[in-house]
């Protein structure tokens, strides 16, 4: 687990939400707060799962390196949020394995809905929600597993975005590896919304195989 980037998304408290349930279903979790953790190969080795929240990071080209070579060697890749995908813009290989990346969220924290768009053992028995948080509005890789999206209205003064229909939780197969991305998940609050919360520890599991 890495954590670290910019506080607004307190990725300390998020994380803590996760790491018990992993240990409960028989994970030894290990934490790193410094991207540098990517330049350990042999901590990379040893992971099956690595779960970044990291807002606003950059990334070497040893660490790109060393972690996409792990993601398609084998291990799960998962997130949520900016600790996802808004970090290491510059990296396009990181970029390309992770499948989208952050642009903005107009109006800051709205009401939106979450619909369901699959189904997928993630999505058991979770239906359509409502959230009041930031809807992400991504650049995002034609070839998602798309498991849930969102619809733009065109209101918050971004009247280009009326219709867009954006995923919000994907997933993704990179070589031998699987990722798995929920843009949900500003805080410890949004994750704990029932729905949210789900999907995410399904994701974590379903990322390590």
């Amino acid at each position: 687990m890495v954590r670290g980037g910019w506080a607004g998304h307190e990725p300390v408290a998020c994380t803590e939400l996760f790491i018990g349930f992993l240990r409960g279903h028989g994970a030894s979790v290990e934490v790193a707060e410094t991207l540098t953790a990517y330049e350990d190969e042999g901590l990379l080795d040893r992971a099956d799962l690595i779960v970044q929240c990291w807002t606003g990071g950059t990334l070497t080209e040893e660490q790109e390196h060393n972690l996409v070579h792990r993601v398609r060697t084998g291990a799960g890749f998962a997130g949520w949020h900016g600790g996802i995908v808004a970090t290491a813009y510059e990296a396009r290989d990181y970029q390309f394995m992770i499948g989208g990346r952050f642009l903005c969220h107009p109006g800051e924290f709205v009401d939106y809905d979450v619909n369901v768009t699959a189904a997928h053992p993630i999505m058991k028995d979770i239906t359509d929600f409502s959230v009041r948080t930031e809807q992400y509005y991504c650049h995002v890789d034609p070839t998602l597993e798309v498991l849930a999206t969102t619809t733009f209205t065109g209101a918050h003064d971004a009247p280009e975005t009326a219709g867009a229909v954006m995923p919000v939780v994907w997933l993704r197969h990179f070589g031998h590896g699987r990722v798995f991305v929920n843009t949900l998940g500003h805080s410890p609050a949004d994750l704990q919304l029932p729905q949210t919360r789900t999907i995410t520890e399904r994701g974590l599991l379903w990322a390590a195989g």
